[in-house]
């Protein structure tokens, strides 16, 4: 589900979970301990995410969430959201190169990097669209979209269902940087050695005082965070309009 390669003590953390690199259980627990096994690894100095070419993530295992009782939706959600602690709490530098499409919980696992490079093509997008089927977004989730749109705009977008293109991603700094879709990985690398050469503890201790109000954001029980969320999706209409989302995937396949 994930791939980890180092490659001149930088990881390479690579979603690799078939065609559109859907968020299942196995994924992020994987994405989780990578993060946290990376973080005690004094031999790499730094960490890029990635997806494959044409995909970052198209977001949650719709198909798998439909499926799950309370017991393990909790279970899923407390480690959905320990990965986006454990990444967020990565003191090194922190690249994410967006492959490709990376919308709703995509979006917000590239949220977590330092600096994000994005795929300049026409069918890629980044963004919450979750109203969309009238889905309630996860409160961290939207804390952390609040945390990088600002409350006023993030809501905005949240409403309109908007997925950004990379140049309005760029316009918007929610990415930083845009380039063709082969380019995207190449270019993560130059960034991160522009970082590697800023003496480390420097870097570190810039990162933690420039981010603690992210921080502060993914500090919390995130066992009641999902237990809340659970508890909030046990509406009969929400679960009727994600079975029914789950079938029309299902038709497609």
């Amino acid at each position: 589900m994930v791939n980890c390669t180092i490659e001149n003590k930088v990881a390479i953390v690579q979603l690799n979970n078939g065609k559109v690199n859907a968020i299942s259980h196995a994924l992020i627990k994987e994405l989780k301990e990578n993060f946290i096994a990376l973080e005690k690894n004094n031999e790499v100095d730094g960490v890029i995410l990635t997806g494959h070419t044409g995909a970052f993530s198209a977001g949650l295992d719709v198909l798998e969430q439909a499926e799950m009782d309370e017991a393990s939706a909790e279970a899923f959600w407390v480690d959905y959201f320990d990965a986006l602690k454990a990444m967020v709490h990565y003191p090194k530098p922190f690249v994410c190169a967006i492959t490709g499409f990376a919308p709703a919980g995509g979006t917000i696992l590239t949220l977590c990097a330092d600096y994000r490079i994005m795929a300049q093509e026409p069918k890629h997008r980044i963004g919450m669209h979750e109203f969309k089927l009238s889905m309630q977004v996860p409160e961290l989730m939207l804390d952390i979209w609040c945390y990088t749109l600002g409350e006023q705009r993030a809501f905005q977008a949240l409403q309109n269902a908007t997925l950004f293109s990379a140049e309005e991603a760029l316009a918007l700094n929610i990415v930083q940087e845009i380039a063709p879709e082969h380019e995207v990985l190449e270019r993560a690398k130059a960034h991160m050695e522009k970082c590697l050469k800023v003496y480390a503890p420097v870097y570190i201790e810039s990162k933690r005082l420039a981010r603690k109000q992210l921080l502060a954001l993914v500090d919390r029980d995130n066992e009641q965070l999902a237990k809340a969320f659970v508890a909030f999706g046990k509406d009969p209409e929400l679960k009727k309009r994600i079975q029914l989302f789950a079938q029309q995937l299902k038709s497609k396949q």
